[in-house]
């Protein structure tokens, strides 16, 4: 258990920050028209949750733990990116689903 959200963690640490970059972390953001005249920011943030959600999948080896990680990194960027909490409470909130995807297969549940 412990070795799965270490690489979790790796994992969320290289998704988040060398294969997210500037464009990336401007385009998920609904409150920027990066392009304008349309509306990008729906498949960016899609596009950055299903990136995570691979990492979570290297790590675990389960779908669900990657389904899971997606709807989860979905939300909790998408409330970083309307204000709701800020960039210190979005990175706590990401460590602590993977702690919870961890307990999930320790408890034998995943």
């Amino acid at each position: 258990m412990i070795d799965m959200f270490l690489w979790m963690l790796i994992g969320h640490a290289v998704a988040d920050y060398p294969l997210q970059g500037d464009w990336l972390s401007k385009a998920k953001n609904p409150t920027f028209a990066l392009v304008p005249g349309e509306v990008i920011w729906p498949m960016a943030l899609l596009s950055h949750a299903a990136i995570h959600a691979g990492a979570v999948k290297l790590a675990t080896g389960s779908w669900i733990a990657a389904a899971f990680e997606f709807v989860a990194h979905t939300a909790i960027d998408y409330a970083k990116c309307r204000g709701v909490i800020g960039y210190n409470q979005d990175q706590v909130a990401h460590v602590a689903c993977k702690l919870a995807w961890a307990s999930l297969f320790g408890a034998g549940v995943l």
